[in-house]
C-alpha cells in the first residue's frame, strides 16, 4: 500500500529543506544538488545519469524507477533558482523557514517544491511493483532559457522506452496547464570609440547607437500590444517583449565605448519570434556597417541566448487528463505567459503538461514561498501516481 498523503507531505517537506539549502543560482553550478539527490536515490538502488553541459559544471539528472517498457510517466523539473541578490529578505533565503503555514526559501515554489514531492515518492516507488516506469528528469538553466533541458529530452526520445506523457512542475497551484508561451532572448552589444564627449567627431557612442535600437524594441512591444487577439487565453494577450538589463558608459564625459543590453520576446504558439524581429536585425545590420565605416574596432553583435518553444494546447491531451485525473482538477483549460521546458517536450513527440505546487506570483520575489497546503496538495497528487501505477 502506497504511504498516505500526509507521509508524502512530511517526507517532501523534509526534502524541500534539504534542496533549498543548495544555491543553485543559474549562474553557478548545480552540481552539489545534483549529487546529492544521486546519492539520495542510489540509497533507494535507483540508478541515476547525468547529462553534463559541454565544460561540465553543470548538470542534468535522470533516473528510471520500474520496468523498462513504454507508457511511464515523466515528471519534470529544474534545479536551478534566480538569485537573491539585493532583495529585503525577511529570512535566510537558503535556510527553509516555515511561517504562518507557508515554506519560505529560494526556490520553494520554483520548483525546488516539485522536485521535492518526486523524490518524496520515490521510496514507494522503488518498492512497488510498477506497470509502467517514472522517469525523474531533473535539468539546469531554466531561468536562462531553459538551455539544459533539450540535451536531456534528447536523451530521453533516443534512449529511453517512449513514455507516455511528461508533468512539468512549474508552480501552478497544483492544477493543469495546457499552454505556455514561448521565450527567444538576445544580448546585444554595441562596440563604439572612446574620446571626450565635446569631441563627437573624433568617437563613436555606443550608448547613442544603442538606445536607437532600443527605441525600435519598444516601438515594437506596443505595436504587439496593439495587435493582440482579443479572443487570446493569455495575459497579456499577445507577445510580449521586455529589455530586463543595460550596461554602458563610463563616465558623462565619455563617449562610451560600449553598451550592452539584454532583451526577451515572449510569443504564444504559431508566432515566429525571429520572423517578429526582422526590422530590428535589418537596422542593426546597418547600424553595424556606420560604425565600422568611423572606428572599424567597433560595430553592433546580436547573440541570441535562447530559444524556447511555446507549449501548444493539445485537443484532448493524454498528459492533461492525466493530471487533471490525479489532482482532482475540473476546472476550465488554463494557459500561463511563462516559459517552461514543457513546449521543448512537446516539440520532441511527448504529450506534455504543466503542474506542480506554488503559485508563480511568488516564484522570483523575495520571501518566496510554498503554502503547506499545496505540498500537501502534490503529495495527493504522487500518492495516486503510486497506487495508478502499482500492480
Amino acid at each position: 500500500m502506497a504511504a498516505s498523503s500526509e507521509v508524502l507531505s512530511d517526507r517532501a517537506i523534509d526534502l524541500l529543506a534539504k534542496l533549498v539549502a543548495f544555491d543553485t543560482t543559474s549562474r553557478g553550478s548545480n552540481l552539489a544538488l545534483i549529487q546529492w539527490v544521486e546519492g539520495y536515490l542510489a540509497d533507494l538502488g535507483v540508478p541515476a545519469r547525468r547529462v553534463p553541459n559541454a565544460d561540465g559544471t553543470k548538470s542534468n539528472l535522470m533516473a528510471t524507477i520500474g520496468p523498462a517498457v513504454e507508457g511511464g510517466i515523466v515528471l519534470s523539473g529544474h534545479t536551478d533558482v534566480v538569485p537573491v541578490d539585493g532583495q529585503p529578505w525577511s529570512s535566510d533565503p537558503w535556510t527553509l523557514t516555515e511561517r504562518d503555514g507557508r515554506l519560505y526559501g529560494r526556490g520553494t515554489c520554483d520548483m525546488k517544491g516539485f522536485l521535492a514531492l518526486a523524490l518524496a515518492a520515490a521510496p514507494e516507488l522503488a518498492k512497488a511493483t510498477l506497470s509502467r516506469p517514472v522517469h525523474l528528469a531533473f535539468s539546469y538553466d531554466e531561468e536562462i532559457g531553459c538551455l539544459g533541458a533539450p540535451d536531456m529530452i534528447a536523451v530521453i526520445a533516443a534512449e529511453v522506452p517512449k513514455p507516455a506523457l511528461v508533468v512539468v512542475g512549474e508552480p501552478t497551484d497544483m492544477v493543469a496547464v495546457r499552454g505556455h508561451k514561448g521565450i527567444a532572448t538576445f544580448t546585444v552589444t554595441v562596440t563604439g570609440r572612446e574620446a571626450h564627449s565635446s569631441l563627437t567627431h573624433l568617437g563613436v557612442s555606443a550608448n547613442m547607437v544603442a538606445i536607437k535600437l532600443m527605441a525600435m524594441l519598444v516601438e515594437l512591444s506596443e505595436r504587439l500590444e496593439r495587435e493582440a487577439d482579443p479572443a487570446s487565453p493569455f495575459t497579456p494577450k499577445g507577445a510580449s517583449l521586455t529589455i530586463g538589463m543595460i550596461h554602458g558608459g563610463t563616465a558623462g564625459n565619455i563617449l562610451a565605448r560600449e553598451c550592452a543590453f539584454l532583451f526577451d520576446l515572449r510569443t504564444p504558439a504559431g508566432q515566429d519570434p525571429m520572423a517578429l524581429l526582422t526590422d530590428v536585425f535589418a537596422a542593426a545590420a546597418r547600424m553595424d556597417a556606420e560604425i565600422k565605416a568611423k572606428a572599424p574596432e567597433g560595430g553592433v553583435k546580436i547573440e541570441r541566448r535562447s530559444l524556447t518553444p511555446a507549449l501548444a494546447p493539445e485537443e484532448n491531451g493524454v498528459a492533461e487528463a492525466f493530471a487533471r485525473r490525479l489532482a482532482g482538477d475540473n476546472g476550465p483549460p488554463r494557459v500561463v505567459p511563462y516559459a517552461a521546458e514543457a513546449g521543448q517536450f512537446q516539440g520532441a513527440g511527448f504529450s506534455t503538461v504543466i503542474c506542480g505546487p506554488g503559485s508563480i506570483d511568488q516564484a522570483h520575489q523575495p520571501d518566496e514561498y510554498v503554502e503547506i497546503s499545496q505540498m500537501q496538495r502534490g503529495a495527493t497528487f504522487m500518492r495516486r501516481l503510486i497506487e495508478e501505477l502499482s500492480i
